[in-house]
């Protein structure tokens, strides 16, 4: 339960049709693996005591007696172990048989959950054998307890209020008013359905989407246990399909056809982090619900340090090569038909835009470029303007340059070396001393060059700093830090990279593509320190640190507000490859000091294009104080190293 995290699994078990006693073995022993390796929620499919597939068996009072026998047997054997246990069972009360999700934890029976909604259509018949849930809540007794009955019953953790579990089952989910989404509206964060839902072609892609959607809906967790081996082939074949979902995304699932056990992490401070910022989710308690406590412990378990699901390391782009594509054409869309507006509205024809041969500014201009063909204006009217300085060295240079040409804009070149030197005069400044006078007066410069030339030409400039810049305040203040719009606001560094080598990628130009290739396997540099045999000596990444790092931190801090030791031992698992805890604590206090002291920069942004979930418009996403202290972020890292050291 260590930073939200419950270890959950979905348990499909072999099991026999009408033989409940040995039903309840098996599952005691599915159950028992599944707490060896961690588990705090399981669930299994649904009539598993009995077998989803008896028929008129159902209606045989021997049947139900040796049913509540099996599930006194598996509640017995519960006694000590915390795990919150929903085990599919069929219950008589008042003269009417429930098809009941029975939740079972430490020695007792909390509830038993009723199924609403019974299909009877195509091979389904259980109205034939069963009742749909009562209107209002029941009490039953089981030997000797009185346990609630019904549709609506939310079990709560004492030890992590942000575990609210609620159970539907099978067809509750497939209607177009699912149960879970008024238990999810009265807190339940954690769905979990014990299914029997049979193999049909194309079923199982079809049961995958519902699963993902209504997490998605609900913001929730959703544990799906599915029947499989075991049941009646007669007329039907159950694949044990099992599925566990979180917000949308798929952690886990099961091969069909076999009967099997999956495993993993949900975060449900995460979950209650989307619930937080989404406010037109409207969670709060109601009267047609009862709350029933219950209480977790860690398990001691040896793996539960190791999370049972995959920490990307780049949050910001995705995996799957088709969907990173559509993810970058998406994007240099929403850039390029951001500005194309701004230049409708404005009249524009032209765009001024410092280019340097670098990643931002090589992804402005290809905006630039995509924007212009979407309204019918020649390139010529882009103004790439290079600007060597101290720093600049031949390789970026040439590709700025070569880059602008093979584009069809107009390259114009300022050198403004001498200018910076009046300046320093001016000031007083000593050209010898290469401080952040020396770096951030060369970048004020170029900035008046271009909002000089932009007035001349009646043009925009066009800013090239990205999000994760942004981030970390890594612009000069009135420099690159300012423009008439800026198209990268909202793209974080590692993002970046894959546009511009989409572009490359997609272009169908040779030559256009080696120059972008070269642009990519250029170091990370703002060129204002002067260079070293010819070669960068300012290397971002090696000042700021990786922004790799600073993009994962930057995506958990502002996507979801997570507490700084949890970004830490996502991010050591994350990159556990490739770096060591001590450069990741490093990295994260950078990021800390640097996010809360540079805001005053991101308090006066100009506009720019929101493309993803995260972003730092003082307009929009982030309304954020510029004199806020980080010292309660920065005493957690260091109270965490302080505990990490006294074990060592």
């Amino acid at each position: 339960m260590r930073d939200g995290f419950v270890r959950t699994a979905a348990i499909t078990a072999k099991i026999r049709v009408a033989d409940p006693l040995y039903n309840a073995e098996v599952i005691i022993q599915e159950i028992k693996a599944a707490q060896n390796s961690g588990a705090e929620l399981c669930v299994l499919p649904e009539l598993c005591i009995t077998g989803y597939t008896c028929g008129d068996l159902f209606l045989q009072q021997s049947l139900l007696d040796a049913a509540k026998l099996a599930l006194k047997k598996i509640v017995d054997a519960s006694a000590g172990q915390t795990a919150l246990c929903f085990v599919g069972v069929p219950w008589e009360e008042g003269g009417k048989l429930y098809n009941c999700a029975a939740a079972v934890q430490n020695g007792s029976l909390l509830g038993l959950v009723t199924k609403s909604f019974l299909p009877n259509y195509s091979e389904f018949y259980e109205l034939r054998h069963f009742t749909a849930s009562p209107g209002e809540l029941l009490f039953t007794e089981f030997f000797g307890e009185r346990v609630p009955l019904g549709a609506n019953i939310l079990f709560r953790c004492r030890e992590l209020p942000s575990l609210v579990v609620a159970a539907e089952l099978c067809e509750d989910l497939w209607v177009p008013n699912p149960p879970s989404t008024e238990h999810a509206l009265s807190g339940a964060t954690v769905i979990v359905n014990c299914s029997a839902s049979d193999e049909l072609v194309g079923k199982g892609s079809y049961r995958e989407m519902l699963i993902r959607g209504q997490s998605a809906r609900l913001a929730c967790a959703y544990i799906y246990a599915n029947a499989g081996e075991g049941e009646s082939t007669q007329d039907l074949v159950f694949g044990g399909h099992n599925l566990i979902a979180e917000n949308g995304s798929l952690l886990a699932e099961s091969r069909r056809f076999r009967p099997e056990t999956i495993l993993a992490d949900i975060d449900t401070e995460r979950l209650k982090a989307e619930r937080r910022k989404l406010t037109t989710f409207h969670c709060e308690e109601n009267s047609r619900h009862i709350y029933v406590d219950f209480s977790l412990s860690d398990p001691a378990c040896e793996e539960q340090d190791k999370l049972l699901r995959f920490i990307d390391p780049a949050p910001f782009v995705p995996s799957d090569e088709a969907e990173k594509a559509r993810r970058c054409e998406e994007i240099l869309s929403i850039q390029a038909l951001g500005l194309k507006k701004r230049m409708e509205h404005v009249s524009g024809r032209t765009v001024i835009l410092g280019i340097s041969g670098g990643l931002d500014s090589t992804l402005a201009l290809l905006v630039c470029a995509r924007c212009f063909d979407l309204l019918g204006l020649p390139r010529s009217g882009i103004r790439a303007v290079t600007m060597p300085c101290f720093g600049t060295t031949d390789r970026t240079y040439r590709n700025a340059c070569e880059l602008t040409r093979r584009l069809g804009a107009t390259l114009e070149e300022v050198r403004i070396n001498a200018a910076v030197l009046q300046h320093f005069e001016d000031i007083g400044q000593d050209p010898e001393k290469h401080d952040v006078t020396y770096e951030n007066a060369q970048a004020r410069e170029r900035t008046q060059v271009l909002m000089d030339i932009a007035n001349r030409e009646n043009g925009l400039v066009i800013g090239t700093g990205d999000l994760s810049e942004l981030a970390l305040g890594w612009a000069t203040y009135n420099g690159d830090h300012m423009s008439m719009y800026a198209v990268n606001a909202s793209v974080p560094k590692t993002l970046v990279r894959h546009l511009v080598h989409y572009y490359a990628e997609s272009c169908g130009e040779a030559a256009l593509r080696d120059i972008l290739l070269d642009v990519l396997d250029t170091p990370v540099s703002p060129e204002l320190l002067p260079p070293e045999g010819g070669k960068i000596s300012q290397r971002t990444e090696d000042l700021v640190g990786p922004y790799e790092l600073h993009d994962f931190y930057l995506y958990y801090v502002l996507r979801f507000g997570f507490r700084p030791a949890k970004i830490y031992r996502l991010a050591r698992q994350a990159f556990a490859e490739q770096y060591d805890a001590d450069t990741i604590m490093k990295w994260l206090k950078t990021f800390y000091r640097r996010f809360f002291a540079q805001q005053f920069k991101r308090s006066c942004l100009p506009d720019g294009p929101k493309v993803g979930t995260v972003a730092v418009s003082p307009r929009g996403d982030l309304r954020m104080p510029s004199d806020a202290v980080s010292r309660i972020w920065l005493w957690e890292l260091e109270e965490l190293q302080r505990e990490e050291q006294a074990h060592l």
